[in-house]
C-alpha cells in the first residue's frame, strides 16, 4: 500500500468531510478514494470516517490520527524540497497520458536532454487521476495533465489547445474527405482513454461530440496507442485525436469546423523552483506541442493556443 498516497486521500476527506468535494480537491473519481480510504482503515484495522447519505465525519481515531497525518505529509513535502534544492543533477519524475505518441515522447526525452543535460528524466505513462494524486504525495515531480481537472495545490504551466481530427480506416468512405463533419460519424463507434484516467476530460470530450451530432454508437476505453489503432485497423471504432503521422491501412482527416479541442498542460507542486528542471520540463512541453501542430498537413495544421490561466477556468 502506497501511505502516503492513502493519507492524501484521508486529509481531503477529513478537510473537506465531503467525498465528493475531497475527490475533485484530488482530481480523481470518488469511487476510487473511498476504495482508497476503505483499505487505509482496513490497513490500520479501525474505522477512520462515520458516512452516511447526509454526513460525513470523523470518528475519534480519524480524530487523532489527523494531525499525525498531516505532519507525516508535511515531512515528506520537506523532504523534497531538499532534493529540489540541487536542480541541477539528479532525477526529474515526469507523468505523462498513455495516448501522447511515440514521436511526441521520443522528442521530448530529445529536447529535454539538451536542456539538462545533467538531469535524468524518468517519464510514467499515467492518466490525470493518476498524475495529479503523485504530484499531491510527492511522488512524482511535474506532469503532462488533460483539462478540465482539478488541480488544487498545484501550479499550472501554459495551457495548448489543439484541434482533434478522426483517425479512420484507409476503407472508410470519409477517408478522402478534405474535412469530415463531426456528424458524419453518427453510428460508428469511438475509441477512447478510460473514464478514470481523466473523468473531467472524458465527460467534456463525449458531451461536445453529442452538442455537433454524434453520439457513438459504443464507446471502448482504450489504455494505450496501440490498443485504439487496432481498434480503428479492424474497422471496430474510430478515434479522435491530435494529428500524428498515420500508420498503413489509417489516415487521419480535420473536423470540420475544429468543433473538439484537447487541452494539455504541465503541473507541479506549488512551491517548486520553476526555475529548475520542472520548468525546463514545462518549457519542453510547450515547444513540442508546437513542432507537432506544425507537422500536420496544410489542411490541420491549426498552432496549439498558449494560454496562461488557472486550471478551473476550464471546470465549467
Amino acid at each position: 500500500m502506497n501511505l502516503i498516497a492513502h493519507l492524501t486521500c484521508f486529509v481531503a476527506v477529513a478537510e473537506e468531510l465531503h467525498f465528493g468535494r475531497a475527490a475533485q480537491r484530488l482530481g480523481m473519481a470518488q469511487p476510487q478514494l473511498s476504495q482508497r480510504l476503505k483499505r487505509l482503515e482496513g490497513e490500520l484495522g479501525v474505522r477512520l470516517v462515520d458516512r452516511s447519505s447526509r454526513h460525513v465525519g470523523l470518528t475519534d481515531p480519524g480524530r487523532r490520527l489527523l494531525d499525525e497525518a498531516r505532519e507525516i505529509l508535511a515531512r515528506v513535502q520537506r523532504v523534497y524540497g531538499l532534493t529540489e534544492r540541487s536542480p541541477d543533477t539528479g532525477t526529474l519524475r515526469a507523468g505523462v497520458p498513455g495516448e501522447l505518441g511515440a514521436g511526441t515522447v521520443a522528442a521530448l526525452i530529445g529536447a529535454f536532454r539538451e536542456r539538462r543535460p545533467d538531469t535524468v528524466l524518468d517519464l510514467r505513462s499515467l492518466g490525470t487521476t493518476a498524475q495529479v494524486e503523485q504530484l499531491a504525495d510527492g511522488s512524482l515531480d511535474v506532469g503532462i495533465v488533460r483539462h478540465p481537472v482539478e488541480t488544487h495545490g498545484l501550479v499550472v504551466g501554459p495551457v495548448a489547445a489543439e484541434p482533434l481530427g478522426v483517425l479512420l480506416p484507409e476503407s472508410s468512405p470519409w477517408a478522402g474527405a478534405a474535412e469530415v463533419h463531426l456528424s458524419d460519424l453518427a453510428g460508428s463507434e469511438l475509441a477512447v482513454f478510460p473514464r478514470d484516467e481523466a473523468p473531467e476530460a472524458y465527460d467534456r470530450l463525449l458531451a461536445d461530440c453529442a452538442r455537433h451530432g454524434y453520439q457513438p454508437a459504443a464507446v471502448h476505453d482504450s489504455p494505450n496507442p496501440d490498443f485504439t489503432l487496432g481498434l480503428v485497423l479492424a474497422g471496430r471504432a474510430v478515434a479522435l485525436t491530435p494529428y500524428a503521422e498515420p500508420p498503413p491501412g489509417l489516415t487521419w482527416r480535420p473536423l470540420l469546423g475544429r468543433p473538439l479541442l484537447t487541452r494539455l498542460s504541465c503541473a507541479w507542486r506549488r512551491g517548486t523552483d520553476e526555475a529548475g528542471p520542472v520548468g525546463d520540463f514545462a518549457d519542453t512541453v510547450a515547444d513540442v506541442l508546437r513542432e507537432r501542430a506544425a507537422a500536420a498537413p496544410r489542411e490541420a495544421a491549426v498552432r496549439p493556443r498558449l494560454v496562461v490561466r488557472p486550471a478551473s477556468a476550464f471546470l465549467a
